[in-house]
């Protein structure tokens, strides 16, 4: 088991972070498209190797992001409700259990966890704590992380519309 560390710059126009390691060194770098349509954002790793991307649907009612890692493809999606913040990832045997809209959750995949997720609350910008249970899980947990910020930051843009 090892942490990552994701942080965002609260008033970044560039919408570029990176992923740190237990020692603070860049892991992975994320960069996502400031005026393009659709919204994407590329994981890559620290030689330019890209690991995932995760592109918005563009003509839908609720929030929907598409995440391919590794040739696999899943979906997030908004549900509708009337009072809590629901979502749905189509994914094979990947589930989320806790509260994802507090970005405390765990990531299990087949019922076993292989990975965990808390964000800092006293930080500038948004700042997540990532737990690889599971090496092998390590890009897909990533990618989950960065799209479901996403589709929450997309959320809270459209309230505040």
């Amino acid at each position: 088991m090892h942490t990552l560390y994701m942080k965002q710059k609260a008033l970044s126009l560039r919408g570029r972070f990176s992923i740190k390691n237990e020692q603070e060194q860049d892991q992975y770098l994320v960069e996502g498209s400031f005026m393009k349509i659709p919204k994407s954002f590329s994981i890559t790793t620290t030689d330019g190797k890209e690991i995932a991307t995760i592109t918005k649907k563009t003509l839908s009612l609720r929030p929907k992001f598409f995440v391919e890692v590794d040739g696999q493809t899943m979906t997030i999606e908004k549900e509708f409700s009337l009072f809590k913040a629901r979502y749905t990832i189509d994914a094979a045997g990947i589930e989320i259990d806790g509260n994802w809209w507090d970005m405390d959750f765990q990531v299990k995949r087949q019922g076993e966890v292989v990975g965990q997720v808390e964000k800092k609350w006293l930080s500038f910008g948004d700042s997540y704590e990532i737990q690889v249970i599971d090496a092998a899980m390590e890009t897909i947990l990533i990618a989950l992380v960065v799209a479901i910020d996403c589709v929450k930051a997309d959320d809270a843009a459209n309230a505040s519309s």
